[in-house]
């Protein structure tokens, strides 16, 4: 019976409005052309905005949030009934009653509006603001009016008055991008609505009736003056006394305006760049996109890959993570101080060895949100530091070769590749041991050339370097000679293989969870044994070799155990240190964005300054 009384009161209203002239009906004409496309709309009244995406650290505490728009949805329960009374009785004192729309109200509108040639008179009702903030825009014409009583009918036909008043409140502008009572609560007072004082409530109240003119930022004795209107309806009608209100009127409002939190945006940026991995890994994309046959197929799933990260960064996720804040804080000062002023750049990754969670990053000197981030993007020739993952590890893996057997250190050629030894040196027959920590190029090309390029490369292939290709299966792999190269994160993440010979990919993010609490996505806990507890035993002495007695003098740490590779690249175009303590797994670079080289540099070994740094 209500449905019918309600279309009946709409097509009552269509010749009123047009004895009051041929235009409205014309715009009534288009209404009706348009209702079954208004009818599809309105049976999916979901609210499509982005809530923020909030970063929690290790130990719970928020250190960056992206958002355009500051809201926080709550429900009607949590809102005090004095806050439910202001916009009831400021806004539509008939809400319970009506339909939708109030037809009295409308009328009057349309009298006063079609005497003055102008259409400003409004007579809205809660539903009807509620729609036109979804669903239409703020035009001022009958055909959006019009469309706008139907929206407000059929959505009190799908949900009672409780909830159209909860997405009312929670969708209602407060100036300053911040939508919803709760949002505005904590944006202009740095509390939950429910903490706030009643003048703080009706302060915070005055602002939708116009948000730029009552922008407390802007125009605070605009506000304050509706503040105190709406503490007098208050007491009209009984909700509050009058002498309550006179006092209310009295307390001093201070703002303490919300700052979007965005520290530490070298691990905010990989963060949510891991997420797409994760998403991708967990929903399939990943398995899709490998067995895709053409370049289409992959533009199709990448497109839907991303289709799927923008709705769940709209959905207001908390994305908890593996940062310490006090090591990443620390990590990033000492290392811009070591690199001083000028061009020189870095990247560096730590890694706790117990998780294998990526605890600090550094993505270059003064890094800010959204630069290119040289510890995950900043692909560089690896050098002699790729040598223990293709060519010794595989060596102890698949022969009876110890760190204690004999190679040469002579010259040796593969075809045309014909490497030389640092600074020209030819030896003879020494250990694996010796050719290891001083680094011989022709000792390793010869191990490689043994155990063969596939047998290196199907180690290689476990890990995460995704810029290594097939065109890479080359003898100068075994020097680290790529056609592109390998990043930061990816050495790190390799090396975490020599911790005890399994290997799981490193990760920042811990947990995704939605705005209710629930956990959507983490990273599988499962891990794969790449090396033999001996061949783990071998690369971990001659690691800690090199520290001691080979190219690596000057590398120490506060451990039990230090061990690390260094790697020079041709003309000294890059600087890489790669290992772990017993804590902690790193890989440092540095070099200059437009390589060139670094010799004048060497003496000063500014990674070893750094790995000594960020491993301590």
């Amino acid at each position: 019976m209500k449905q019918v009384v309600g279309f009946l009161l709409i097509l009552c209203s269509f010749p009123l409005l047009f004895l009051l002239g041929r235009e409205i009906w014309d715009e009534v004409t288009v209404v009706k052309a348009h209702e079954e496309r208004m009818q599809e709309q309105i049976q999916l009244p979901t609210l499509k905005s982005q809530l923020p995406v909030t970063m929690v650290d290790r130990n719970g505490q928020t250190f960056s949030e992206e958002y355009v728009e500051w809201r926080q949805p709550i429900k009607l329960d949590d809102v005090p009934e004095v806050v439910k009374q202001i916009f009831l009785l400021s806004e539509d004192q008939e809400f319970f009653n009506h339909i939708g729309f109030n037809l009295s109200a409308i009328t009057r509108a349309i009298v006063v509006n079609s005497s003055e040639q102008s259409i400003e008179q409004g007579g809205s009702t809660i539903t009807q603001q509620l729609v036109r903030m979804r669903y239409l825009s703020e035009e001022k014409t009958y055909e959006r009016k019009l469309t706008e009583l139907f929206y407000a009918y059929e959505l009190e036909q799908l949900y009672d008055k409780k909830e159209i008043l909860e997405m009312y409140l929670n969708e209602i502008y407060f100036s300053n991008q911040v939508y919803g009572i709760g949002a505005a609560a904590t944006y202009y007072f740095q509390k939950p609505l429910a903490q706030l004082t009643i003048p703080q409530m009706a302060f915070i109240a005055a602002i939708p009736n116009n948000p730029s003119l009552y922008d407390p930022v802007n125009n605070f004795e605009n506000t304050k003056a509706r503040q105190e209107r709406l503490l007098d309806i208050l007491a009209e009608h009984d909700v509050i006394s009058k002498d309550e209100a006179e006092a209310y009127k009295q307390e001093k409002i201070s703002l303490n305006l919300k700052r979007k939190i965005q520290k530490y945006p070298t691990y905010s940026t990989y963060v949510l760049e891991e997420l797409k991995s994760l998403v991708a890994q967990n929903d399939g994309f990943k398995e899709k996109l490998a067995n895709a046959k053409t370049k289409e197929e992959k533009q199709i799933i990448q497109s839907q890959i991303e289709q799927k990260i923008n709705d769940l960064l709209e959905s207001g996720i908390m994305i908890e993570t593996a940062l310490d804040p006090e090591k990443q804080e620390k990590d990033e000062q000492k290392i811009n101080s070591i690199l001083g002023a000028g061009s020189l750049q870095a990247s560096a990754v730590v890694v706790d060895n117990t998780t294998r969670e990526i605890i600090s990053l550094y993505g270059g000197k003064n890094y800010k949100k959204y630069d290119f981030h040289r510890a995950y993007q900043g692909v560089r020739q690896p050098g002699s530091a790729f040598k223990p993952l293709i060519v010794y590890a595989p060596l102890f893996e698949t022969t009876n070769y110890s760190p204690d057997s004999s190679v040469s250190g002579g010259h040796y050629c593969v075809g045309n590749f014909c490497p030389q030894n640092y600074g020209g040196g030819v030896y003879g027959t020494v250990s694996i041991r010796t050719a290891f920590k001083y680094s011989y190029n022709t000792s390793a090309l010869r191990l490689f050339h043994q155990i063969g390029v596939d047998k290196g490369f199907e180690y290689i292939e476990k890990f995460n370097f995704n810029s290594i290709t097939d065109q890479d299966k080359t003898y100068s792999a075994s020097l680290g000679g790529l056609t592109y190269g390998v990043t930061t994160l990816e050495m790190a993440d390799a090396y975490t293989s020599f911790i005890d010979g399994t290997y799981k990919p490193v990760h920042s993010i811990r947990n995704v969870k939605d705005k209710h609490g629930n956990i959507l996505y983490s990273w599988p806990e499962e891990s794969e044994t790449i090396w033999s507890n001996q061949t783990v035993t071998y690369i971990r002495s001659l690691l800690h070799d090199v520290i001691t007695s080979g190219t690596g003098r000057g590398i120490w740490a506060n451990s039990s155990y230090v061990g690390a590779k260094t790697g020079t690249t041709n003309d000294y175009r890059d600087f890489w240190l790669a290992g772990l303590t017993n804590e902690y797994n790193s890989a440092v670079w540095i070099g200059y964005d437009k390589p060139r080289s670094m010799q004048d540099l060497e003496d000063d070994k500014i990674h070893f300054s750094i790995f000594n740094t960020i491993m301590n």
